[in-house]
């Protein structure tokens, strides 16, 4: 059995997004009903909505950045009750037995995780609906605790920038007195900056944009490196103990391989495209890692939430309603936000 509500959406990549109807499953007995009260915009909605990585299923139903409140589980639901302040990220599925799930890893899962939305909807056939809705269903082991003392809005992002962020950290062992540098400062490049902070390490903002550089010292930054200065450059040449590379676009890497030290590695987590070529010298010379991380399994984002709410972390937003979405997409493509979007959901409900 299905229920109809209404969704924000677009069926073709070339079309902007309006108000339709989505089917949402009834609960399963290990199912959690979630009343959608923010969704954050994530970069990947808009490519997903204008089939830039042609993958696209239409209609698409963006969102996986869902925070909401639960309002119905399932009989066998045991960690959530009605009332309960939850979030939902950027997976809803996975097979949960295949060496990758066992490891906590759902998003390497090896049958293929859930995204979702655009993901392979194991329910109802066809494929999932993102947050760009009034209501979710999912399953429980899917569904992440919110820490009560955080605003609801500015958690949304975390679900997505926040874990995307956080995990490579997490995962690479930072810690005080480590030198990290975090290159781009937007939705993935200002969370990169908080956590390398609350971790104690040392957080330089490379940046080509002088302009940026108080805003990275008030979200935490100990420093700014212009990267476009070569006399700076070359001062800070073997002296990072880690990079976070959170810049969307192709570009040069060379110069920030030179920045580390001995051992040390750079981590991309915001383009999923061709690197310009790489000088090998760069790698062997130093020994010498680049790597790519994909945002985090349910445990590890459970751990970064808590992490959160323990050092009072969250994310710098701008909220909109959802008829505002089609002008927040060409802001976000535009670099013209500071630092995320998140829909205030109460808006596709009246």
């Amino acid at each position: 059995m299905t229920t109809e509500i209404k969704a924000y959406g677009t069926q073709d990549p070339k079309a902007d997004l309006k108000e339709m109807t989505i089917e949402r499953r009834d609960l399963n007995e290990n199912d959690v009903k979630i009343d959608i009260l923010y969704c954050g915009v994530c970069h990947s909605d808009i490519h997903a909505a204008r089939n830039d990585w042609g993958n696209a299923k239409y209609p698409v139903v963006p969102g996986h950045e869902i925070v909401g409140k639960v309002v119905e589980v399932g009989s066998s639901v045991s960690k959530f009750s009605e009332g309960d302040l939850v979030g939902v990220g950027c997976m809803v599925d996975s097979c949960l037995s295949c060496s990758a799930c066992e490891d906590d890893l759902e998003q390497f899962c090896e049958s293929g995780m859930v995204g979702t939305y655009n993901g392979k909807d194991k329910h109802l056939g066809g494929h999932t609906f993102g947050g760009y809705s009034t209501s979710i269903t999912v399953r429980e082991h899917f569904v992440l605790n919110i820490p009560k003392n955080l605003d609801l809005k500015s958690v949304a992002p975390l679900l997505c920038a926040g874990i995307t962020t956080f995990s490579p950290l997490n995962h690479w062992k930072i810690k005080k007195g480590d030198k990290v540098g975090v290159v781009g400062l937007g939705g993935l490049g200002h969370m990169g900056i908080k956590f390398a902070a609350a971790m104690g390490a040392e957080t330089i903002m490379i940046t080509t944009s002088p302009e940026k550089a108080e805003d990275a010292k008030r979200l935490g930054a100990d420093g700014v490196l212009i990267s476009k200065d070569d006399e700076a450059m070359k001062e800070h040449r073997g002296s990072f103990d880690f990079i976070l590379n959170t810049v969307p676009v192709k570009h040069d890497v060379n110069p920030y391989l030179q920045l580390l030290k001995r051992d040390a590695t750079m981590v991309m987590v915001g383009a999923i495209e061709p690197l310009e070529p790489m000088n090998g010298g760069n790698l062997i010379i130093g020994r010498k890692s680049i790597a790519g991380s994909l945002i985090g399994g349910i445990k590890e984002t459970q751990e970064m939430l808590d992490f959160c709410g323990k050092n009072d972390i969250t994310c710098d937003v701008e909220m909109i309603d959802m008829d505002e979405i089609n002008t927040a997409y060409d802001r976000v493509t535009d670099s013209d936000v500071k630092y995320r979007f998140v829909i205030d959901m109460q808006s596709l409900k009246n």
